[in-house]
């Protein structure tokens, strides 16, 4: 199966985006009223000397758009001045057009007066001009590489309220934006600025979904910002939300990523844009924009620094220009990515799919939305288990139809799917896959168990489920231990994982084998995992909510999820091109055009861990020599060709 690595293109030419989102020091949002070209200048400067190749700027709607029929045309001479310093420097950039939310506030037009932004025609069309405007303004100039409709449309219209947009009023908002680029003759890419917040990335609906607006946008711009209570979960965050973005098969820009050097030392800084820049480009990203340029130690008196202080010093480049360890960590990302020749390269194919339930991003009847952190916490878990298991994956969207061709189908945790998905796995396993199931409850306690028809069947077992009462799982640690081999893993050995959950999901699921065989108990003799061999392939049952639990548990990677789904691979036959002997460090690959592979190994090890890969053919540096021992600094990642 193919895995998601779509190249942004302009002109049939790849456009490898690097950079950053951009607000001089002198002004921030307020830059245009401030603006100074020479301080412009030096920060474009800096930025392309670390290799960054382009910005997204900003239009403040208040400052551009002043009255309802007329553009600030002093603001424009001076954005068109803009333009030319990205121009002089080597860099494009990506306006952004209706900026009335940024850093923790919302500005509007003084003329907005209340009018709501998506279903009020008038205002819908006043943003239309607005974008007509400026597109037609800017067009033909050679620095604009590219085009976003607003920042964050959702946080500045209805996202905080209890009525938020419906998608049909929001698709059609977006598609009269996107046509006001394309009427006015804008042919760069463009994008709406939102985030990738909607239902099909987060499970939340806010009115924005990626499927329905696919035909009017040219790329997906995730905004990734959440945190998480273990360290590789929030290493692996922004690649495992690029893969869900990546829903519409369109390329993915990571469009916003970043922190406050208030809110983490420097140290810390760069290990987390080093791991978020290497995990997310192995997640499909082929685009960085990363927030934001500069720190704003001169605008503390002003909104939103004064209620936001922390937000002064998410910069890449301090408030005088030095850099600091993120714009550090972008240069060696540079450098990574003009050596392997990144425009040209794509992801390994994969055998395995982990599939993403469709009650993520559909509203079925009577189904909760509650339902859908449990979903999302529980895939990415999953996710993090597959690179520790140097498992490449594809994302299966049960909504789309499996895909035919996995050999391996992996369901964590999944408590619902649809009835014809339960009958494509069971014929899947009949035709030679392997399908992995581990039981869930739920974290609700409506309809507690198994939402999906015949368990049993599909799993050689016979449950002992009660109506309406879940089986607690009273130990602190699950011991898991193998009656016989199973893949990779001996007869005799034990896995331990960790319990965790609240009254409802913290539940196993008791069985009597019915044509299954037990290869794992727990510490009490019951049934923990089981294999039922059907036709050509099989079934696989965990009885217990491994990743639900291991996704509920803080500081707990690396977890030995990874150990099972490695054994899982061995027996469906999956294969793991690079393997590594060490759980903390992670493998995956990547293929030139012209056969050349490439092999990343990211650590999630905070001290220094040496490895040996397992691989077909010798392995070398990006310098020539060829390499056996791997030794990672702490959080540390090594490029090397496979030959």
């Amino acid at each position: 199966m193919r895995r998601h690595s779509a190249q942004l293109t302009h002109d049939h030419a790849v456009l490898p985006w690097l950079g950053a989102n951009f607000w001089s020091r002198t002004g921030g949002p307020l830059m245009w009223r401030d603006y100074d070209p020479k301080t412009v200048r030096e920060e474009l400067a800096v930025l392309r000397e670390h290799g960054l190749t382009m910005t997204r700027s900003f239009f403040y709607w208040p400052d551009f758009h002043p009255e309802p029929f007329r553009i600030d045309e002093e603001l424009c001479d001076r954005f068109r001045d803009f333009l030319d310093a990205h121009t002089e420097a080597g860099m494009g950039t990506v306006p952004t057009f209706i900026v009335g939310h940024m850093s923790g506030e919302n500005w509007d037009p003084i003329w907005r007066g209340g009018r709501d932004l998506y279903e009020d025609v008038w205002l819908v069309g006043r943003q239309a001009w607005f974008v007509s405007q400026m597109t037609r303004r800017f067009k033909d100039h050679p620095a604009v590489t590219g085009w976003l409709i607003t920042n964050e449309m959702p946080g500045y219209g209805r996202i905080y309220q209890e009525n938020p947009p419906s998608s049909d009023v929001v698709t059609a908002w977006a598609q009269f934006m996107c046509d006001a680029v394309r009427a006015a003759g804008g042919t760069q890419p463009v994008s709406l600025g939102d985030g990738a917040w909607g239902i099909e990335v987060t499970g939340r609906d806010n009115g924005f979904s990626l499927r329905d607006t696919a035909e009017y946008v040219d790329f997906v711009g995730p905004h990734v910002y959440r945190s998480d209570t273990d360290r590789p979960r929030q290493h692996y965050r922004a690649a495992f939300e690029c893969e869900l973005a990546a829903v519409t098969g369109q390329p993915v820009v990571l469009e916003e990523f970043g922190l406050s050097t208030d809110t983490v030392s420097a140290a810390n800084a760069g290990i987390f844009y080093r791991q978020t820049l290497h995990n997310s480009l192995l997640g499909g990203a082929t685009g960085w924009i990363a927030w934001n340029n500069t720190d704003y130690d001169g605008l503390w008196d002003r909104s939103p620094y004064d209620h936001h202080p922390f937000e002064m010093h998410f910069g890449i480049t301090d408030s005088t220009g030095r850099p600091k360890e993120p714009l550090r960590e972008l240069r060696d990302f540079a450098e990574v990515l003009e050596r392997v020749d990144f425009a040209r390269c794509r992801r390994t194919d994969a055998d395995a799919a982990l599939v993403v339930p469709a009650f993520l991003e559909r509203g079925y009847p009577y189904s909760r939305p509650a339902d859908r952190p449990l979903i999302f916490t529980s895939l990415h878990q999953g996710y993090v288990a597959a690179r520790g298991a140097d498992l490449p994956v594809v994302f299966a969207r049960e909504a789309d139809g499996l895909p035919e061709d996995a050999a391996l189908y992996l369901l964590p945790s999944t408590r619902q799917f649809t009835t014809r998905t339960r009958r494509a796995l069971e014929r899947r396993a009949r035709e030679g896959a392997t399908v992995y199931l581990s039981f869930c409850s739920g974290e609700h306690p409506g309809t507690r168990g198994p939402w999906f028809d015949d368990l049993d069947g599909l799993f050689g077992v016979e449950h002992q489920l009660s109506y309406g009462v879940a089986e607690p799982v009273e130990d602190d640690v699950l011991e898991m231990t193998f009656t016989e081999d199973f893949g990779t893993i001996a007869a005799g050995e034990t896995l331990t994982f960790p319990v965790a959950g609240n009254e409802d999901s913290r539940a196993y699921l008791p069985v009597v084998p019915k044509g299954a065989r037990v290869v794992a108990t727990d510490a009490h003799g019951r049934p923990a995992l089981l294999r039922h061999d059907t036709g050509e392939g099989r079934t696989v049952l965990a009885t217990y909510p491994l990743e639900h639990m291991a996704a509920r548990t803080a500081r707990v990677n690396p977890e030995q999820t990874h150990r099972l789904y490695a054994a899982l691979a061995e027996i469906a036959g999956a294969a793991r091109p690079v393997t590594v002997d060490s759980p903390y460090v992670a493998a995956d690959t990547l293929v030139h055009e012209d056969g050349r592979r490439f092999v990343w190994l990211v650590s999630q090890s905070g001290t220094q861990v040496t490895v040996q890969p397992s691989a077909d053919g010798v392995l070398h540096g990006l310098d020539g020599c060829p390499v056996r021992d791997v030794t990672l600094p702490p959080y540390g990642v090594r490029v090397l060709e496979q030959r």
